[in-house]
C-alpha cells in the first residue's frame, strides 16, 4: 500500500494500515503511524499478534518525510517469517519461532484494515500532548494496493534472491539483512526483544 500521512501537528492521531482476524484469540500484523507535533518526526510502530497475543512492538522514526509524498509499506506474510518493509527495504524480519514454543499466525485468515483515529491517551509521548480538534479534519492518503498470493506452503527453488524480488525466500540475503541492520542500528527507537525494564525476568523466548 502507498501511504501519504497526515501533515502538520497530527499529535494524538494514528494512521492504521494492518491484517487482522477476527475473535479473543485474532492474529494481527500491524503498520501504525504516530501522529507528531508540526516538525517532529513520525513513529512508525510495528506489531505482530498470535492467538491474541502481542506486545512484540518495533518502533522506528523514517529517513523521509512521509507527509510529503506517497511511500510503500509493505508486508510480507509467509509460514517461515514475516517482513516488513518501507519502499522495499526490509525493517524488520519476525521469526516462525514455532519450534521453541512460540505461536505464529499461519492458520487464521486475515483481512485488510486502514483507519485513522484518535489514540491521544497514548500516541504521542505516552498521551501526554492531546489532539487538536482545531486543527481538524486530519487526512491520510491511501493509494495503489496490491496484492501477491504465494500459494505453495514453502518456498519455490528460485534463483533469485529476496533483495531480487523473491519475496518467498526461506531467508534474506546479505544485501537485505545488511538493510535490516541500517534500519535497525540508525532508526530503531524502541524494540521489545531489548526492553528489560519490562521483562526483567527474561526476555521473551523469540527473542
Amino acid at each position: 500500500m502507498q501511504l501519504k500521512l497526515v501533515s502538520g501537528n497530527s499529535a494524538g492521531t494514528v494512521t492504521a494500515y494492518y491484517l487482522s482476524s477476527k475473535g479473543n484469540k485474532h492474529d494481527e500484523i500491524d503498520f501504525e503511524f504516530l501522529g507528531n507535533l508540526s516538525g517532529d518526526p513520525y513513529i512508525l510502530h510495528t506489531n505482530v499478534f498470535s492467538q491474541g497475543k502481542g506486545g512484540r512492538e518495533q518502533q522506528f522514526y523514517l529517513w523521509f518525510d512521509p507527509t510529503q509524498d506517497f511511500h510503500t509499506y509493505s508486508i510480507i506474510w509467509v509460514p517461515h517469517h514475516i517482513v516488513f518493509l518501507v519502499d522495499n527495504t526490509p525493517i524488520r524480519v519476525f521469526q516462525n519461532s514455532e519450534s521453541i514454543g512460540v505461536p505464529f499466525p499461519k492458520n487464521q485468515p486475515m483481512r485488510i484494515h486502514s483507519s485513522l483515529w484518535n489514540a491521544d491517551n497514548w500516541a504521542t509521548r505516552g498521551g501526554l500532548v492531546k489532539t487538536d480538534w482545531s486543527k481538524a479534519p486530519f487526512t491520510a492518503y491511501y493509494r495503489g494496493f496490491n496484492s501477491i498470493d504465494f500459494p505453495n506452503s514453502s518456498p519455490s527453488p528460485s534463483s533469485k534472491s529476496f533483495s531480487d524480488g523473491n519475496w518467498e525466500a526461506k531467508e534474506l540475503d546479505t544485501k537485505a539483512r545488511r538493510r535490516v541492520r541500517w534500519v535497525q542500528k540508525n532508526f530503531m527507537i524502541y524494540n521489545y526483544c531489548a526492553d528489560l525494564k519490562r521483562f526483567p525476568q527474561s526476555l521473551p523466548p523469540e527473542c
